[in-house]
């Protein structure tokens, strides 16, 4: 194998020191991009700014070290995205329908202690996702929780009850939410499905709310702050 044109090919030092410049450019202009969009992080990210980013980064890459193409084409195309991009963020907030085509709408997943199924199936999030973004945030069980939203770009808010008003609910933790096959009289089971909560006389009832069979013992911890 020829290392050096493994490595080197025809590449002359003049087109090093082109690339290093193409390199700095569009760098810059990315970084203009992020400056207009007003965000501090990633995480501040849509999934509609997210994929303007994407398309950013592909329009910068190819000039950063393709000489056949020239350094104003990148930049006009950027900098049509960026005039779209405000455009487009100017009528989401003045119009509400059109901030609901483009980025979506929150979706509530959990109220009154338990799961919102159809919103759940919506949300394209299996229970394991949704519970683990609450575990994040101290969750311990779903009687806890008054609200439970899912935002447009992923990220869960959560409303909790007082401590006086904590009701049982089903267990998030997998130790605390194993499946019974024996129940006791008045002893308050959830769904493991929806969390809906009832005492049971068999561990085969099923639920009324989505007609599961599984069934775990209900807890009513308060939440430790």
């Amino acid at each position: 194998m020829d290392l050096a044109q493994l490595f080197i090919h025809d590449t002359t030092l003049a087109f090093v020191f082109e690339i290093m410049v193409r390199c700095v450019l569009m760098y810059i202009l990315i970084i203009l991009f992020l400056r207009l969009t007003g965000k501090r992080g990633v995480r501040q990210l849509s999934i509609f700014e997210v994929a303007i980013l994407l398309a950013l980064g592909s329009i910068a890459g190819d000039p950063m070290f393709d000489e056949e193409l020239p350094i104003l084409q990148a930049v006009l195309v950027m900098s049509v995205v960026i005039i779209m991009y405000r455009l487009t963020t100017w009528l989401m907030m003045k119009y509400q329908p059109f901030e609901d085509l483009i980025e979506g709408k929150s979706l509530y997943v959990v109220e009154d202690g338990m799961l919102v199924l159809d919103k759940i199936q919506r949300g394209k999030m299996s229970h394991d996702e949704f519970f683990a973004e609450m575990r994040q945030q101290g969750v311990e069980h779903l009687g806890q929780v008054r609200v439970g939203l899912l935002e447009t770009d992923g990220k869960f808010s959560i409303l909790f009850y007082p401590d006086e008003q904590v009701r049982h609910g089903l267990p998030l933790f997998p130790k605390a939410a194993q499946i019974v096959y024996q129940v006791q009289p008045e002893v308050q089971y959830a769904c493991t499905y929806c969390g809906f909560i009832t005492t049971l006389s068999s561990a085969q009832t099923p639920c009324v709310r989505c007609g599961c069979h599984k069934w775990t013992e209900a807890m009513n911890t308060l939440r430790i702050t």
